[in-house]
């Protein structure tokens, strides 16, 4: 009697609990996202973080975040008046849905800290990328904390923070229809030098 009460038991908690962990919200595709200047996001560049992609349910408020002007953001191979060179430093690839860098990724933030120590007049953009899942504003945010961390740990390197600009790309740049192991690739913090 005993153990058919606890069976009982496991079976009912198991129907409530089962039917609220397998509920998944649909990603974003990259071609619905409104930039806010009457195109989508895919394809272009945007040298701005659109007001669409914050707020929602994540606490993102758009409080102390604004739209960037002409010359602040990213054109014609230029970030902030500096040139940016890609293809020096490799990227920085991280878990899903993770900002932390694993050891094996450490070397390369090491690399990078190492080029900036022999080349004092330039500094490092850091991209924070995502892949195609999640909303947006989800992506934004994390691409942010992705590239934060790699810019927190360049800078216990002995790098001086205001040699470091950090920017999220978010899901903006992604493949979208990949599986989550397709798309590692875009799950990544680009090092770009700037001089």
């Amino acid at each position: 009697m005993y153990k058919s009460v606890r069976i009982i038991i496991f079976l009912s908690l198991s129907a409530f609990l089962l039917p609220a962990c397998t509920r998944k919200q649909n990603p974003t595709p990259a071609d619905t996202i409104d930039t806010g200047i009457g195109r989508s996001a895919q394809g272009s560049d945007l040298d701005f973080i659109p007001d669409t992609a914050l707020g929602g349910d994540y606490g993102l408020g758009s409080e102390g975040l604004e739209s960037r002007g002409v010359g602040e953001g990213i054109s014609n191979g230029m970030y902030k008046g500096k040139q940016m060179i890609e293809g020096i430093l490799p990227s920085v690839y991280f878990g899903f849905d993770s900002s932390s860098i694993s050891a094996s990724e450490r070397s390369k933030l090491q690399q990078a800290a190492d080029y900036l120590t022999e080349n004092p007049s330039s500094g490092l953009l850091i991209e924070g990328h995502c892949d195609w899942y999640g909303t947006s504003e989800y992506n934004l945010a994390l691409g942010d904390r992705r590239a934060n961390s790699a810019s927190d740990y360049v800078s216990t390197l002995g790098i001086s923070a205001n040699r470091i600009e950090t920017l999220s790309k978010g899901s903006l740049e992604a493949t979208s229809g990949l599986s989550k192991a397709q798309s590692s690739q875009d799950r990544r913090a680009d090092l770009i030098i700037l001089k």
